[in-house]
């Protein structure tokens, strides 16, 4: 019988390859005629050809030894940007000091330890114009009412739950909060940034003191932010200050049953051979405001950690810079929600100029830049670290 497997001497699997090539030659004819495609590909092929990095390959050898040389002098510049960031830490430091008696006064009048004069008290509105001229007309009707009114009127001690309100006023620290963490947050009386001592390794710490309470038997929970003012061996160029590389909680010396970082749930198990069930109960995690105490550690090991990982840590920098830089320095205005307001109205008034700024033909755009550099801590005794 005949082998019908070859035919004119040429293997079956040539001939079909044969037919699949001419059909994708016959294919990618059809598609390089259309105008479309051809104009998507020029245009492609044009920002490749026109990108900084393929237009210094086309350099002479000696221009590109010349931007060599540039690069080791942007290096220097580097090393010496760290070096003023490190004198600004200096800086902070030193202020820092002057800040404190203030800070120390306004704790005094958050708990009531001490009562403001009446000079301390005096705060002028920008209302205060309107605000006279309605108190002069019904200031001789309503003495007597407000006279009376003064005598009911309760007079807590201090301002009551002063840090608890600014943690439910901001959205980045409420989010944090449970309902549980409410009660022990009542019991917030102060919040310090404390800087690293000179000759210390860049950092700063946040300390959390507590009134006594039935929560924890701690006076002080601590956090404390390393920071890292060099640029990379590896990536000098992308230097731009200071930045947070890993931070240090505390061990919370919670009271018996008090622990809300944890929760204890129960859990059925039936024995396989005998049928029987038990009941056991087990302590998983809990969300808490009072995780933060407990941070991610970040990777020392050269190992890169997962994404969730660096989301976690990224947020947990941006929620200690932000004690640091906003919360603590301006509490009242947090307090009032006048800083809030603040914030927003910057970010609307930046728009509300651009539409000003387009129906006028002699205009100028200005960007204002903020600058903000980082900084740094010391460790208070009251609280152990992990």
């Amino acid at each position: 019988m005949a082998d019908n497997s070859f035919s004119d001497g040429v293997p079956p699997d040539s001939l079909e390859a044969a037919k699949n090539a001419s059909n994708t030659e016959k294919l990618a004819d059809q598609v390089m005629q259309n105008p479309q495609v051809l104009a998507a590909l020029q245009e492609r092929l044009d920002s490749v050809s026109h990108t900084p990095s393929s237009y210094i390959e086309t350099l002479p050898k000696a221009v590109k030894r010349r931007i060599n040389a540039l690069k080791q002098l942007q290096v220097k510049c580097a090393h010496i940007e760290a070096k003023f960031y490190e004198e600004v830490h200096d800086l902070e430091r030193k202020y820092a000091a002057l800040y404190q008696p203030l800070f120390d006064k306004r704790r005094e009048f958050i708990t009531g330890d001490a009562e403001p004069t009446d000079a301390e008290s005096e705060w002028h509105s920008e209302n205060e114009e309107e605000d006279k001229l309605a108190g002069d007309i019904k200031n001789k009707a309503v003495i007597a009412e407000k006279e009376a009114a003064a005598a009911e009127e309760p007079n807590p001690k201090g301002i009551p739950e002063f840090w608890f309100t600014i943690f439910r006023n901001v959205d980045m620290l409420s989010e944090l909060v449970q309902e549980y963490d409410e009660p022990i947050l009542k019991h917030l009386q102060d919040i310090k940034v404390k800087f690293s001592d000179p000759g210390q390794p860049m950092s700063f710490v946040l300390e959390f003191h507590f009134e006594s309470n039935d929560y924890f038997t701690n006076s002080v929970l601590t956090k404390t932010y390393k920071m890292k003012s060099e640029p990379d061996k590896a990536d000098p160029f992308s230097f731009e200050g200071p930045e947070i590389v890993d931070c240090d909680g505390c061990t919370i010396d919670w009271k018996k049953g008090k622990n809300v970082t944890v929760k204890t749930i129960k859990k059925k198990q039936k024995h396989k051979g005998r049928g029987t069930v038990r009941t056991i109960t087990k302590q998983v995690p809990n969300d808490s405001f009072f995780n933060f105490f407990s941070p991610l550690k970040a990777s020392g090991d050269g190992e890169s950690l997962d994404e969730d990982s660096e989301f976690t840590l990224a947020s947990d920098f941006e929620i200690g810079h932000f004690f640091r830089e906003r919360i603590v320095p301006r509490a009242v205005l947090y307090f009032t929600g006048e800083a809030i307001e603040d914030d927003d109205n910057f970010e609307e008034g930046e728009e509300g100029e651009e539409e000003e700024l387009e129906g006028d033909e002699e205009g100028e755009d200005e960007d204002d830049a903020e600058i903000n550099p980082k900084k740094e801590p010391s460790q208070p005794s009251e609280c152990k670290q992990q």
